[in-house]
């Protein structure tokens, strides 16, 4: 199994690493779309915006809100892994793993203790 990391940069990330970061990034997975963005916006239209930022990917991934997400737009993914660190008002912290085989997308969200 061949693990990726990709980054996009977040709004409390130091400037460097802003800089180094895109805002917004599209990952390529074995012929699978993967959107990234950290703020994903206001809660009305989320879904809907994030489809239209990221056309012809298969799953979007946002964060910012600390809140776990996994949830089907259309035929789109739309995932919020949470964060590892820092729970805020989610039940538990979390990551989220998108697993790819072939044009197979299995995403799920990852508890962690």
């Amino acid at each position: 199994m061949l693990a990726r990391v990709e980054a996009v940069h977040g709004n409390m990330d130091e400037p460097a690493l802003q800089a180094a970061l895109p805002e917004r990034r599209i990952v390529d997975v074995e012929g699978v779309r993967i959107g990234l963005v950290h703020i994903a916006g206001p809660r009305t239209g989320r879904e809907e915006r994030l489809v239209s930022w990221f056309p012809g990917c298969d799953a979007i991934v946002y964060g910012h809100t600390h809140l776990q997400r996994l949830e089907r737009q259309g035929e789109v993914w739309i995932v919020n892994p949470g964060s590892p660190t820092e729970r805020r008002r989610a039940p538990h912290r979390a990551m989220a793993l998108l697993e790819v085989d072939g044009r197979r997308l299995e995403p799920r969200i990852v508890p962690l203790p």
